[in-house]
C-alpha cells in the first residue's frame, strides 16, 4: 500500500495538502511533453507525488521515469505552486491541495514508454497551441512558464 493510500485509508476523500513535483520537459524545439491523464482524463504534466525520504528533484525524476520512461537530463527549478487554485477534485472524490514544485528539464533520448495506468497519451505542445482541457492546477503553472519564456525574449 503507497503513502498516500495509507492516509486515505485514515481520512477517507477528505482533503489533504500534499508536496510533489513536475517536470516541464521540453524538446529541443521548445516544445512541452503533457500527458492525457488516465484518471482525469485532461492534460497535465508528468509528475506526481513525493514518496516519504525522498528529495524533490528525486520525486520530478521519478515520476517522469515512471509515467513515460524518459531519464531527465539536467533539470531547473522553475517555482512551488501552492494555494487555493492548486486544489484538485479527482474522480473518484479524493481532494488534495497539491504543493507542486516545478522544474524545468531535457532529455537527450526520446523513447516514450507510457504508463497506461498513468496516461492513455503523451503528446509534446508548441507553449501557444496547448490543450484546452488542463488539469486546473496545471493551469497557472503553464501560464507562469509561458509568461516566463515571454518576458525571456
Amino acid at each position: 500500500m503507497s503513502y498516500i493510500s495509507e492516509l486515505r485509508a485514515m481520512v477517507g476523500t477528505r482533503p489533504l495538502i500534499l508536496p510533489g513535483a513536475a517536470a516541464i520537459v521540453l524538446n529541443s524545439d521548445g516544445h512541452v511533453l503533457l500527458l492525457q491523464r488516465a484518471d482525469t482524463g485532461g492534460w497535465g504534466l508528468p509528475g506526481g507525488f513525493m514518496e516519504p525520504g525522498e528529495s524533490l528533484e528525486e520525486t520530478a525524476r521519478r515520476e517522469v521515469m515512471e509515467e513515460v520512461g524518459l531519464e531527465l537530463d539536467e533539470i531547473t527549478l522553475m517555482g512551488v505552486f501552492s494555494g487555493a487554485d492548486q486544489y484538485f477534485r479527482y474522480p473518484n472524490g479524493d481532494q488534495v491541495f497539491n504543493v507542486t514544485t516545478v522544474y524545468t528539464a531535457t532529455v537527450r533520448d526520446w523513447h516514450l514508454r507510457l504508463d497506461p495506468q498513468e496516461a492513455s497519451m503523451a503528446q509534446l505542445f508548441p507553449v501557444d497551441d496547448l490543450p484546452n482541457d488542463l488539469i486546473a492546477p496545471e493551469v497557472p503553472i503553464l501560464e507562469h512558464y509561458v509568461k516566463n519564456l515571454k518576458n525571456s525574449l
